[in-house]
């Protein structure tokens, strides 16, 4: 009996020591500070909607970030002082929500809140637009755009009838076609979109999240619908996609990622959902390398997941307000990538943010 009592209290002091010691693992990775910005940029005096990268300025390693603000105002950061280079007014202070590079650092577009896209020539200090599109739309919703030849862009962008979807080539504004849901659809405003193409010069397509939570595949030369999937139980804040592994990502108010694919035959469907600590996503986007993605949260926090697996790899907590947007530089170098973010509390944090996984 004595050998039996033994064995089982020295069984019972193994388990105590094995789980005390995950409890200080526990404790030891729960005590680990979250990472701090690289630096955060300043001076937009208002909410900062939509920002942008490009790394082809004189300066390689050195990129250029574009904001646009709450207060109409795009700003073009010098992320070598920190400081604003640039600050372009063409939205007559109504809220600048998309701003876009067209390949060159000085061809710029921006939409904003008083209905217009606006195209930008900045090269020899110029600040003045040179051309704008009255969209006629309301809401909210990012146009999006993509190159199909040198110096030929399509713009998709959200139509003045409440469903449609408007593509126009630029920059001769020409209207190449209207995407209008089936009647009955009841997809409500289109809340984002995304054009892609396959590498090889194959048909543009468009991916559109809609407001009854509906992501719709178009075929632009058709112009009608080839797939449709309910993502989510409300509006599709944001959406983006991966054309090499033909896997998009869509988030919404509540607290779920939804995580879908397309098939060979042209299909979308849900892979897997992904659920989140607290309710609201902003903004989502998966880094050029397809290696990781961001999101920007309604609780002021960024996350970053592998998007392999979306294993998550970090939780950023510095703003103090929603985040609205997130965007990753395209720099060729990894360990020189760079991740903005820009908040409701008027600032911009830049997180370097290196992994190979």
């Amino acid at each position: 009996m004595l050998r039996k009592h033994r064995s089982t209290y020295s069984f019972a002091q193994c388990t105590q020591r094995s789980n005390f010691l995950t409890s200080l693992t526990f404790i030891a990775q729960m005590a680990l500070p979250p990472p701090d910005p690289q630096f955060v940029l300043r001076g937009t005096s208002a909410a900062v909607h939509t920002l942008h990268f490009n790394c082809g300025g004189q300066e390689p390693d050195v990129p250029i970030l574009f904001s646009g603000s709450e207060n109409g105002f795009i700003h073009v950061w010098n992320l070598k002082t920190h400081r604003v280079d640039t600050a372009l007014d063409g939205h007559g202070r109504r809220s600048v929500y998309c701003v876009e590079t067209m390949g060159s650092k000085d061809r710029l577009l921006s939409q904003g809140r008083d209905q217009r896209i606006c195209l930008w020539d900045l090269a020899e200090g110029r600040t003045s637009v040179t051309d704008s599109v009255f969209t006629e739309n309301v809401g909210f919703c990012r146009c999006s755009l993509l190159k199909v030849a040198q110096g030929r862009w399509l713009m998709a962008m959200a139509a003045k009838a409440l469903e449609e979807v408007q593509v126009l080539e630029l920059p001769s504004k020409t209207s190449v076609c209207t995407l209008k849901p089936e009647v009955g659809a009841k997809l409500g405003m289109p809340m984002c979109l995304n054009l892609w193409q396959l590498s090889g010069g194959s048909q543009p397509l468009l991916l559109a999240g809609y407001e009854d939570g509906s992501v719709v595949l178009w075929n632009l030369s058709m112009g009608k619908a080839l797939s449709q999937l309910v993502c989510h139980p409300e509006p599709v804040m944001s959406l983006d996609f991966d054309s090499e592994k033909a896997k998009g990502i869509s988030g919404s108010s509540e607290k779920v990622l939804s995580i879908w694919s397309l098939n060979e035959q042209q299909n979308l469907q849900v892979c897997r959902t992904h659920e989140l600590v607290n309710p609201g996503i902003s903004d989502i986007t998966i880094r050029p390398d397809k290696k990781i993605l961001a999101t920007a949260g309604w609780d002021h926090r960024i996350r970053i997941f592998g998007w392999k697996k979306m294993k998550p790899l970090a939780v950023l907590d510095f703003h103090t307000a929603t985040v609205h947007c997130v965007s990753f530089s395209d720099h060729k170098n990894p360990k020189e990538r760079l991740l903005a973010a820009g908040s409701k509390d008027h600032r911009i944090s830049v997180w370097s943010i290196y992994t190979q996984t």
